[in-house]
């Protein structure tokens, strides 16, 4: 905080004041006097800070409409008291020898308390760019989307992690403590640890995969492989889907952003391709009327549309027609809704019609042969 010539600068600066006392002899109160004045100026200026200037700073945020200023006043407003008070009386003792037991201690209670309070201010601007950056409401609804929380709560840890780590080796190298060794010793013990949690941080890394790419979010349906399942939790190692069945299903990231999935949440729309059959005994003019029936039928069902109706194939017992259409809905059930309107539609004019759907039939011709 001050150095020998700074101290020694200040000494100088004040007159002699050395005096003699009772059982004492002659003493030079100069050092008393100046780490006196140190401490109460150095004082007086973050209580100046604190009071003048912080709420000259507050009363200019509240009319700004940024949040980037109210992060800077929250992180000065949250250096404590006791910690503007220990600077101050750190740096008045600088002009004392204290015992090389005390110094050491109180170097450590100084340096472990500044590193402390630095990492609590980071915290507050670490916490604005994630909130402002990864935390996002994606539905508009006023509510963050899980996923982007999950993303920013793992964000925090890591920098937390990062900040600790180096507040403590600047406070070990501050006391005199070789960190170079212990430096080195962590760089290899962590390779090791490393290739003991690949698989961990394999999904760990997995996760910010998930996120920043979005293939899927939370409460979209999707289909891995042969399971099929709602998003229920993105998590930092494994993902937690409820199958159609009912069950949870826990699959872990890695694997997510290997495999191919399917979400059907993405799509607007779908698109049926279906078939149906009627006999061959049917009317050549009733066959013809089938595509506008089929095209009549999707004119009165609302969210769906024909795309095409066609006569493709003789098969062994039916006149086979092709139908592509689409439902303007992701909904599952509301599709099933589509097709049954239009199933039961289709059923009722085919029988107004006198049009029979196929089915497998074999016909036996006997020839008598005399």
């Amino acid at each position: 905080m001050i150095d020998t010539y700074t101290a020694a600068a200040i000494n100088a600066f004040l007159p002699n004041l050395t005096y003699t006392l009772p059982f004492v002899g002659e003493y030079d109160f100069t050092k008393v006097i100046s780490a006196g004045l140190v401490f109460l100026v150095l004082t007086a200026l973050f209580w100046f800070v604190r009071t003048i200037v912080l709420n000259r700073a507050k009363a200019l945020a509240r009319k700004t409409s940024g949040t980037f200023d109210d992060t800077v006043v929250s992180a000065v407003e949250s250096i404590r008291a006791w910690v503007y008070s220990l600077v101050a009386l750190f740096a008045a003792l600088q002009f004392f020898s204290l015992p090389e037991t005390v110094d050491l201690i109180m170097s450590g209670i100084f340096y472990f308390a500044i590193v402390w309070q630095l990492i609590k201010v980071a915290s507050h601007f670490s916490d604005y760019f994630v909130q402002r950056f990864l935390e996002k409401d994606l539905d508009n609804d006023g509510v963050v989307d899980p996923g982007s929380a999950t993303a920013s709560s793992m964000v925090t840890l890591i920098v937390n992690i990062v900040l600790w780590a180096l507040g403590t080796i600047f406070v070990l190298s501050n006391l005199g403590i070789e960190v170079t060794s212990l430096v080195a010793g962590l760089g290899v013990g962590g390779i090791a640890v490393a290739f003991a949690l690949q698989g961990v941080l394999g999904d760990l890394f997995a996760s910010f995969s998930l996120y920043f790419d979005k293939p899927f979010r939370i409460g979209d349906l999707i289909v891995i492989g042969n399971d099929t399942g709602t998003v229920e939790k993105i998590g930092i190692k494994s993902t937690r889907l409820r199958t159609l069945q009912g069950e949870e299903m826990v699959v872990s990231n890695t694997e997510l952003t290997t495999a191919r999935v399917q979400n059907f949440k993405k799509m607007s729309e779908r698109r049926i391709v279906s078939e149906f059959g009627i006999t061959y005994e049917t009317p050549q003019e009733l066959v013809r009327q089938v595509p506008e029936i089929v095209n009549r039928i999707f004119k009165g069902i609302d969210g769906a549309r024909l795309d095409r109706v066609h006569f493709t194939t003789f098969a062994d017992s039916a006149l086979i027609f092709e139908l592509v259409y689409y439902v303007e809905t992701a909904n599952y059930a509301e599709y099933l809704e589509k097709q049954q309107m239009f199933n039961f539609d289709l059923m009722r004019i085919f029988s107004e019609q006198k049009i029979d759907f196929a089915y497998p039939t074999q016909t036996i011709y006997n020839k008598t042969i005399t």
